[in-house]
């Protein structure tokens, strides 16, 4: 399945995607749990339908380790207990973020649940990485991407 554009063919688009992946290196050299960063990726994927994303993230963060009953369980996060209270708050966060459109915001339960598990830097990269993951979703989706094809390490 072919996308219906080229990010990388195009220069503009390119130019764009590289400078969003030296963004993202600020967060990747964080704090931040890097189980939790895969977390965030693949929920805010999952709830953005972005495939390409979802494969990549999936197959990275079992790559590094994490469990398949875990990465079976994050879209169903809320009614599970494989996730720690400080993973859950991410990811309380992260889909209240990504649904800002729903109209919900994010709660002041979701935000004390964040202020008590994380600290000031830590924060400063979970917002970072649910802006730029959603960044990430909606450009694969309205560029046609698909996934299915990646393998772990690739990008």
């Amino acid at each position: 399945m072919e996308p219906r554009f080229n990010l990388y063919a195009n220069d503009i688009a390119a130019k764009f995607n590289k400078r969003l992946v030296t963004a993202a290196r600020v967060v990747d050299e964080s704090t931040l749990p890097k189980v939790t960063q895969e977390l965030v990726k693949i929920r805010s994927s999952q709830i953005n339908s972005c495939g390409m994303c979802l494969d990549m993230h999936t197959k990275d963060a079992a790559h590094a380790g994490e469990t398949p009953v875990r990465l079976a369980m994050v879209a169903a996060w809320k009614e599970s207990t494989v996730f720690t209270d400080p993973e859950r708050a991410a990811l309380a966060l992260t889909e209240e973020g990504t649904r800002l459109a729903d109209g919900g915001g994010i709660s002041d339960d979701t935000w004390a649940q964040v202020r008590k598990h994380y600290d000031d830097d830590q924060i400063g990269a979970l917002i970072s990485l649910i802006a730029t993951i959603n960044a990430w979703n909606r450009l694969n989706v309205l560029a046609g991407m698909v996934g299915g094809e990646y393998t772990p390490g690739q990008w």
